[in-house]
């Protein structure tokens, strides 16, 4: 029979370990990947990247009835031996009507992240016209939420069947966006319960929120970075969506900037960098990744 102190013991390191959990999942943005010397996905590793431009990843119909061709750029480390890479999938802003996958803050985060070794990925999707701004019918703003989404699951089918050849870890997959396309990680990262085939590990939203689609229990984790001023997707809709996410049990972390207005990427770009690194390295268990 167990002793009391032993039983004590127990209880004490019981709340210890729950209280551990917790502070992990509130603070992974900013707990630094460890190890000394330089390590890979923490570390820039390599000089250059390469960007592979235009695969086409499908097609899809719009709201006016046209085929529309989708594509993504990839983006891997120049020299890289390693042949199993976690991925990342960027989608860029632009109210859903407008925008492209060589917007300069998507950019210049995949072309980083690759240079740290993972390999990523900039995609097009469907935009309708006039999008999600004030003067649009809100079913032509709804429709147009859905069909990013959608795209966007279909760039992670696509990219996940054709892993071995961009040197792809199928099971190491996150998703991130800005503004609209930060809506659409939010979206897409809700709803991988629901869909395996394109189901993420890890959302990463810079000013945007959940819209058309709610957090259930085994959905992936999100990590929400917005500002207080932000006169587009309006903060509270970023902590709604932190707390929906509470609410059923889907881990959540969130950076506020004060005063900050919407995708203030030039101010934070530091931050920004090294936050979606460290999240990722939690997420994607990158310490046991192919190095």
């Amino acid at each position: 029979m167990p002793s009391l102190g032993a039983a004590k013991r127990r209880h004490v390191l019981v709340p210890f370990l729950v209280l551990a959990a917790l502070l992990l999942s509130a603070c992974e943005q900013y707990l630094a990947p460890p190890g000394d010397g330089q390590v890979r996905y923490r570390d820039l590793l390599f000089a250059s990247t390469t960007r592979t431009a235009d695969i086409s990843y499908g097609t899809a119909v719009d709201q006016q009835g046209a085929t529309v061709e989708l594509r993504l750029d990839v983006y891997q480390p120049v020299g890289d031996t390693v042949t199993s890479r976690p991925l990342v999938v960027f989608v860029h802003g632009g109210s859903f009507c407008c925008g492209n996958k060589s917007s300069p803050e998507i950019v210049d985060e995949a072309t980083t992240l690759a240079r740290e070794g993972f390999v990523t990925a900039s995609i097009s999707y469907r935009l309708a016209p006039g999008g999600c701004t004030g003067s649009v019918p809100i079913e032509v703003c709804v429709t147009a939420i859905v069909h990013a989404r959608e795209d966007a699951q279909a760039a992670i089918r696509f990219l996940r069947t054709n892993a071995a050849d961009y040197g792809i870890d199928p099971t190491r997959v996150a998703i991130a966006g800005t503004s609209a396309g930060a809506i659409t990680a939010v979206n897409v990262a809700f709803s991988s319960s629901d869909d395996p085939t394109a189901a993420v590990r890890a959302g990463i939203s810079l000013s945007g929120a959940a819209l058309t689609s709610t957090p259930n229990a085994g959905d992936a984790p999100v990590f929400l970075m917005h500002g207080t001023a932000d006169g587009l997707v309006p903060y509270a809709w970023a902590v709604n969506t932190r707390d929906m996410a509470i609410a059923a049990g889907v881990r959540v972390a969130m950076t506020t900037w004060e005063g900050a207005g919407h995708v203030p990427y030039t101010q934070h770009r530091t931050e920004i960098l090294e936050q979606t690194r460290n999240y990722l390295w939690w997420h994607l268990d990158l310490a046991n990744a192919a190095t």
